[in-house]
């Protein structure tokens, strides 16, 4: 009969910090989201053409014309603005142009699997325009405290813990694409919390809000590709020109560059480890001023 190859003591100090964990884990799966209310901000030029709110963890309200937005090809993106009681709930400047570059970046690089985009201002079947219309700050302290907590587990336990669920952050921000003439063909308002489960941790006060930019981008270009409001969750492999530009390679179109380059490995190290995303991202010029 083999020994076994840990010690009593190994064996009960893994049981008694599984017994710590617990606790923590059922409370973040319980009560782990902050909750970002799903409203119209007044910035786009129509709503009513939005179908009803759709989503419990990500909330939306969805219009498409699939008929006219089949022939696009090319699109022009607009630097993302802040409403004004949005731009006030974050202090630095230079946080609310990394929110902003991060949600135009994505969604110019999504669009790209589609779209030839061009810089603002040139010709374009389809010009974004996108506003952030409420953000709700990461506890840095908290965001800390999770980091050391999550990380520290790692190595005691077979499974991590789950983020504490105090002090999570949020975003909202509405958006629509329009045409030539500046009708809407499409649009999206759009609300979602940070939630102990897959929202790492981040000491910044735009934590959560620089990674939830993503999740919106990702939400409205697939509107945009599909013609129509998808349905589930997205599961098809991303393309190439996508990898590359993730891992912070040149863009597809030069005009995604306006917003920089993906942090790539080194960001999603930095993520990893509760780095706040300043740390890896670029500082680029400010976006346009509040609406």
């Amino acid at each position: 009969m083999r020994s076994n190859p840990f010690s009593p003591s190994i064996s009960r100090r893994a049981t008694s910090a599984l017994s710590l964990a617990l606790p923590l884990v059922i409370a973040a799966v319980g009560a782990g989201c902050s909750t970002v209310p799903l409203k119209e901000g007044g910035t786009l030029s129509s709503y009513s053409n939005l179908g009803a709110p759709k989503g419990n963890l990500q909330k939306s309200r969805v219009y498409v014309d699939g008929v006219w937005l089949a022939p696009a090809k090319t699109v022009a993106i607009t630097p993302t603005t802040f409403a004004f009681s949005a731009a006030t709930r974050i202090k630095s400047p230079d946080d609310r142009t990394m929110v902003s570059n991060a949600l135009d970046r994505a969604l110019c690089i999504s669009l790209s699997d589609k779209y030839r985009t061009v810089a603002p201002g040139e010709p374009a079947d389809l010009t974004i325009r996108s506003v952030i219309t409420d953000i709700v700050p990461t506890n840095k302290a908290m965001a800390g405290v999770s980091t050391v907590v999550s990380v520290g587990s790692g190595f005691a336990l077979p499974v991590g813990v789950p983020r504490l669920p105090v002090g999570l952050g949020g975003l909202a921000v509405e958006a629509e694409a329009v045409d030539g003439s500046g009708v809407q063909r499409a649009a999206m308002v759009w609300a979602r919390g940070a939630n102990s489960l897959q929202n790492k941790p981040r000491v910044s006060e735009v934590g959560d809000a620089y990674s939830l930019a993503s999740k919106f981008s990702g939400e409205f270009s697939r509107i945009l590709i599909a013609r129509q409001e998808p349905k589930g969750l997205d599961l098809s492999l991303p393309s190439g020109q996508r990898m590359k530009s993730w891992l912070g390679g040149k863009p597809k179109y030069a005009a995604c560059d306006a917003f920089g380059r993906e942090p790539g490995l080194v960001g999603a190290v930095a993520a990893k480890y509760g780095a706040p995303p300043q740390w890896t991202e670029k500082k680029l010029k400010p976006a346009a001023a509040a609406y």
